[in-house]
């Protein structure tokens, strides 16, 4: 019988902000930031363009930005986290701000020595239910020295520049634990 553990290895907490508007990106910083803490690391804004499946409610040309935390978190969390991010959205998109009525997209998760994990309401073959409406899949992991994707992976999360920064983030975990 294996050894049960009281905390799990170090964690960062991350989320992926998609938008096109730099005021939707400022808000979820600010939000952001009142549950966990001013942002450790944060990406540069990448371009996002390797699918159109969000063009209907956010429209074309959008950007990711990621956006990683220092603090406490306990990855059994990430279901709440994502009803949290959830609700943060809708809370924008009924400021009207924009055409759009979805300006903006949140997806949190987390990344620990190991692996980029991150949340999803869509049930699929690779994705584990978290409960409370909740799937959570390992989208990268890392190996021999490199972030290395599924074949389940998205298109986006293979990426280079996606890659380091997910080794800057690595790195500055890895210097905490």
């Amino acid at each position: 019988m294996g050894e049960v553990r009281a905390q799990h290895p170090p964690t960062l907490p991350l989320v992926a902000v998609i938008t096109k508007y730099l005021e939707a990106l400022e808000w979820a910083r600010e939000r952001c930031a009142e549950h966990w803490g001013a942002p450790l690391l944060e990406s540069p804004t990448f371009t996002f363009n390797e699918t159109s499946y969000y063009d209907a409610t956010m429209g074309a040309g959008l950007g990711k930005t990621f956006l990683a935390f220092g603090c406490e978190y306990d990855p059994g969390e990430l279901a709440s986290i994502k009803h949290l991010t959830n609700a943060w959205e809708a809370e924008y998109a009924a400021l009207g701000r924009h055409p759009e009525p979805r300006p903006l997209n949140l997806d949190p998760g987390y990344l620990t020595a190991a692996k980029l994990v991150l949340a999803s309401t869509k049930d699929h073959a690779h994705r584990i239910y978290l409960g409370h409406g909740m799937f959570a899949e390992i989208t990268l992991f890392y190996r021999h020295g490199t972030w290395q994707s599924h074949e389940f992976t998205f298109p986006d999360y293979r990426r280079a520049d996606f890659h380091a920064f997910f080794q800057t983030c690595r790195e500055r975990l890895k210097g905490r634990g």
